[in-house]
């Protein structure tokens, strides 16, 4: 590839991710996609801002993660970084474990058959998927949808505070088992704390079953129903 085709592919890297220009200094390029977690700013030119010491937008936590190589999943077969999808002001976010193939192949959460029952879920109550916001607790597919492992987790779960404490949502549903225990530090099952209300980082969270689990058991679909029931009035208070 030519030095002016690798600049074209870099350039199109951040137009994707919403970034209206880049600088050429070469620092710069170095530290964002080397995928560290340093933050430190490039040295300014009278035409460029010195970057913010703080998140002032989705696109920056983006970025700080680069192509990431903080854990071992980028060794396993992983293809893209699921960074999350939806609106950078929603009131209802939606956490899940982690991407599967689908998400993997296409770089956006919840797009396989797990993801289209997410929809339907959404929409029951009267909203739009791109009225939320939905992520994972990691953003990369661990082989052969295995669980993340406890590494993986703590290496990755940064982020996704980052994004809630940004997008400061007033309510956030777990979905699953996996995601469920991490966000809240518990063992306790998901039958057990599905639909119950936890204090959470400035929102109000309520666990309930994954999709993927109502594929394969659709008779917990009416308990899924009662949760978003619970949802929607929650997100109707005060509104």
């Amino acid at each position: 590839m030519s030095g002016r085709d690798d600049l074209r592919e870099h350039l199109k890297y951040y137009r994707d991710l919403g970034v209206a220009g880049v600088t050429t200094n070469p620092v710069w390029r170095e530290r964002a996609h080397s995928g560290s977690g340093e933050t430190h700013s490039p040295p300014s030119t009278e035409h460029e801002a010195p970057a913010p010491s703080t998140d002032t937008d989705l696109d920056a936590i983006r970025i700080d993660i680069g192509d990431c190589t903080r854990c071992k999943l980028h060794t396993l077969g992983r293809q893209r970084i699921v960074f999350g999808s939806g609106n950078p002001k929603a009131e209802l976010m939606f956490v899940g474990e982690a991407p599967g193939a689908d998400e993997d192949e296409q770089g956006l959460p919840f797009v396989g058959k797990a993801g289209q029952l997410l929809t339907k879920i959404i929409e029951a109550i009267d909203l739009k998927r791109e009225d939320v916001y939905i992520a994972n607790v990691i953003k990369c597919r661990p082989p052969a949808n295995r669980n993340p492992e406890p590494d993986e987790v703590a290496t990755c779960e940064p982020f996704l505070f980052r994004q809630i404490d940004l997008i400061k949502p007033r309510v956030i549903v777990a979905l699953g088992t996996h995601a469920a225990h991490t966000l809240l530090k518990t063992d306790v099952p998901i039958s057990r704390i599905r639909g119950r209300q936890h204090d959470y980082r400035g929102a109000i969270l309520i666990p309930t079953f994954h999709p993927a689990y109502l594929l394969r058991s659709p008779d917990r679909k009416r308990e899924v129903w009662e949760d978003m029931k619970l949802v929607k009035s929650l997100l109707t208070q005060g509104a």
